[in-house]
């Protein structure tokens, strides 16, 4: 047989929950196929042990399965190797979810059957809806249960066929109560838990709907291909078109309760934006349309376009939408019978598309905003002035040149003024000027002279003409000078929006820079972020310039947040500039956000670095503490033993044994605390003067060794630190320095003055810590150098450390001259100004 060049077609029997006849579809579908002659075989088919099932199989020809070695076990999977080699037209594959034994040639059972697919051999097969890896989720919510293994959707959406395999709840629990599903010890369990009725049910409209939407995909797919504009009603949608005014969320409202009379319809909101992007509803509120438009069930979609019948038109084809839901015009009547508006264009090019016209409480109520004066006052009387002198000045000039010129001269020079008026003050003066042009014509140039009267039909229309140009080109001029300012203003929109995102993404959180910015950007001479608390109190935490106190007291305000507003003075916007304003609020909110962010993050690392200390601290001392408690309880246990005479010597060793045991779990648990103190941040020293040398030497007596300590102090020297703390500190580092000096040698203690702080030198004759080890030093469950593992945690420096610093104190090291290590302790003399200043009377 030669080899396939085409990709194999796949047939899926999908069902929404197992035993509803998946299996024996596909069987019985694999017998009719081998009835007609179709070279089929049997690649992998879980019976469940359902007789039915088992004689559909029979006379059917199966590929023995493979054998795969796990874990000291031997599955069998499909051998897919082997069905390669049989190359037959058609191979049945059950449960397409599968995941195979580890060792096989793939994952899972899906990769399987691409290959085979891949090889030019058609599938069969078949899978539960709860298998799909979009629906896992929901599945689970539904039944319960998780399901480990599923499918990704493109596998199943790319089959050339999917066939539902349906079963009604009621049919479905009855094969499971006779015993046809499962075995009979497992059927009360599966009809009280997942096999409840209201489990079936939900799948079984998953299932229905999961289909629906790729026989949607199919259709559009045929529709394009075929190029069919034409609406097909297969599933009521309606488009609503909205304006983004207060109508809006009434249309919306309205759709919606079109769309559930009907089950499975669906509703669009659609709002068309122009293409030049200077006039339109703001993001907010287009924000608060499109949440308004999920919470009804509904989408929300915009398109760009000047003729807004026209884009709806197209969305609405394009979408394959029966219904279009248009509010009312708010337009006049007289307004919408000298111009259709968007409703009355719809209607009538619609086609088979029904319109719906919907009333609602802005109908017939056109926007009586006055005009926006984008040229400015002062401009605008320049043009009157100019348009009411420069015609009688122009047209005494002609008057004394009568005899050189005819009327066409006269009316083009006067119309030259009207352009020049038009183009200094918009509309309203050029106007003025046309009429003011238009009575100077007649009165001295048009026969009759000196009279308002024409004689000559075609000065009328000559005239006429004049005056209906003059009016024409000031409007052309007056709404170019508006497109200008729109655009001028959109363009510094976009270019603070511009900073605005760039300083969200690389600047740090300067809220003052904020308001500076938006000071500049307004022209406002101040601004601040105001705070309400729970009591309706008012307080300014951030300003630049002269900000207003208080929200009533502001000029503009935006709010941030539920607490916070961004208020400004000496600046006003119009409502449809505010936009600018809002995007400086979420700016200024992102900002807080980032600084909650910082904060948190900072503590969740303190939080897991003093989770990791206390880990490694139960790690480290586990056997620390093991050992002294292990030697004086077998000391105890000896003294206490009535079997056994011991001498004094014994007894007495006996007795030391025990002391030192609680000595040595005394001072583990001492550094352990403040270990833990010092990570947590709650070291809070007592600062008060400490006289140094009896200090240091009741720090060093209850050593053992301390005798090998020369202490040589100035009895004068006094410190500032906390008693406690620098016994501890002392105590520790002493402790260290014994540890490591020879039996033979001594460690010495010496201190000298320098300013206002006096060092501390504790020095030993130790071999000393290299360079590059004294980073180390400090850090806790370090222990450099020949020192037993039981002897201790690595914790006495690092408690010293820890606590110097807290005292305001600093430790270092540096090699002891000879060889050894010297430990140099800075504490100050002097209280700190704040503690000084508090305890002043």
């Amino acid at each position: 047989m030669p080899l396939p060049t085409d990709r194999g077609r796949l047939r899926v029997y999908l069902g929404a929950a197992p035993g509803v006849g998946k299996t024996y579809a596909m069987l019985d579908e694999g017998r009719r196929r081998v009835e007609r002659g179709t070279d089929l075989v049997v690649g992998y088919v879980e019976t469940h042990g359902r007789p039915k099932t088992e004689r559909a199989l029979e006379g059917l020809e199966v590929v023995p399965r493979a054998q795969v070695g796990y874990r000291d076990t031997v599955q069998e999977e499909m051998d897919l190797e082997a069905i390669l080699a049989r190359r037959p037209d058609v191979v049945l594959v059950d449960e397409l979810a599968h995941t195979n034994v580890p060792g096989s040639t793939h994952e899972k059972r899906w990769q399987d059957v691409e290959a085979l697919l891949d090889a030019g051999i058609e599938v069969i097969t078949t899978v539960n809806i709860q298998h799909l890896e979009s629906l896992n989720d929901v599945t689970e919510q539904v039944t319960g249960v998780r399901q480990r293994e599923t499918v990704p959707d493109h596998v199943v959406r790319a089959a050339d066929q999917v066939e539902l395999v349906d079963m009604s709840p009621q049919a479905l629990r009855r094969r499971m109560a006779h015993g046809n599903i499962y075995t009979a010890d497992k059927i009360d369990a599966a009809l009280s838990r997942y096999f409840r009725e209201g489990n079936l049910t939900a799948l079984r409209e998953l299932a229905l709907l999961w289909l629906a939407d790729r026989v949607d995909e199919g259709l559009e797919r045929y529709r394009d291909q075929h190029e069919i504009d034409t609406t097909w009603a297969t599933r009521e949608r309606i488009v609503v078109p909205i304006s983004g005014g207060p109508e809006s969320s009434t249309l919306m409202r309205r759709a919606s309760r079109i769309a559930t009379r009907r089950s499975g319809g669906e509703w669009q909101a659609l709002y068309v934006t122009r293409q030049d992007g200077l006039t339109g509803t703001s993001p907010d509120q287009l924000a608060r349309l499109a949440a308004k438009a999920d919470e009804l069930g509904g989408t929300f979609h915009t398109v760009v376009g000047d003729d807004a019948a026209d884009a709806i038109l197209a969305f609405a084809r394009a979408e394959n939408a029966t219904q279009v839901v248009i509010g009312a015009s708010r337009r006049g009547r007289v307004s919408t019978l000298l111009r259709p508006g968007v409703g009355e264009r719809v209607v009538s090019a619609s086609g088979d598309i029904d319109v719906h016209i919907v009333t609602h409480d802005y109908a017939r109520r056109a926007s009586r905003r006055p005009p926006v004066d984008n040229l400015g006052r002062a401009r605008r009387l320049a043009g009157l002035a100019f348009g009411l002198a420069a015609p009688a000045l122009v047209s005494l000039a002609l008057y004394a040149t009568a005899d050189l010129h005819g009327l066409p001269i006269e009316a083009m020079s006067l119309m030259v003024v009207v352009v020049a008026t038009a183009l200094i003050g918009g509309l309203a003066p050029a106007v003025v000027s046309a009429l003011a042009s238009a009575l100077l014509l007649n009165y001295l140039f048009t026969p009759p002279l000196y009279t308002l009267t024409i004689a000559e039909p075609e000065n009328v229309v000559t005239i006429a003409i004049f005056v209906a140009v003059g009016i024409a080109v000031a409007t052309v001029v007056d709404n170019a000078a508006r497109r200008t300012a729109q655009a001028r203003a959109a363009r510094a929109e976009a270019d603070a929006l511009t900073v605005l995102a760039h300083s969200l993404l690389t600047s740090t959180d300067d809220t003052e820079g904020l308001l500076s910015s938006a000071c500049q950007l307004f022209n406002a001479t101040g601004a601040a972020v105001v705070r309400r608390d729970d009591s309706g109190v008012e307080t300014v935490v951030a300003s630049c310039g002269t900000p207003p106190v208080s929200v009533e007291r502001a000029d503009m305000a935006a709010a941030i947040d539920g607490r916070n507003t961004l208020v400004l003075s000496g600046a006003t916007l119009a409502a449809s500039e505010r936009g600018l304003l809002n995007a400086y609020a979420a700016y200024a909110k992102v900002m807080a956000e980032r600084r909650l962010a910082t904060i948190a993050e900072v503590e969740r690392v303190r939080l897991k670095e003093a989770d990791r200390t206390r880990t490694a601290l139960l790690a480290a001392v586990s056997h620390d503490l093991r050992n002294p408690l292990a030697a004086a309880k077998v000391a105890v246990a000896s003294l206490r033993a009535t079997d056994i005479t011991f001498s004094e010597e014994d007894e007495a060793e006996l007795l030391a044994t025990i002391e030192e045991s609680t000595d040595r779990l005394s001072a583990l648990v001492a550094n352990l605390l403040d270990m833990s103190r010092i990570n947590t941040g709650s070291v809070r020293p007592l600062l008060t003067e400490v006289d140094l040398a009896p200090a240091v030497r009741g720090s060093i007596a209850p050593l053992s060794g301390g005798e090998r300590i020369d202490v040589a102090l100035d009895p004068d020297l006094v410190v500032v630190a906390d008693a406690g703390m620098l016994d501890r500190v002392v105590a520790n580092i002493c402790e260290n320095a014994l540890k490591y000096t020879p039996a033979s040698a001594h460690v010495r203690i010496d201190a000298t003055t320098a300013s206002d702080r006096v060092v501390l030198r504790i020095a030993d004759t130790g071999p000393g810590v290299k360079d590059h080890d004294q980073v180390r030093l400090f850090a806790p469950f370090q222990r450099l150098g020949d020192v037993p593992q039981q002897d201790g945690v690595g914790l006495g420096l690092a408690v010293a450390h820890g606590l110097t610093e807290a005292m305001g104190g600093t430790i270092a090291t540096e090699e002891t001259p000879g060889g050894g290590l010297t430990f140099v302790l800075e504490l100050p003399t002097r209280l700190p100004p704040t503690i000084e200043q508090s305890e002043a009377p």
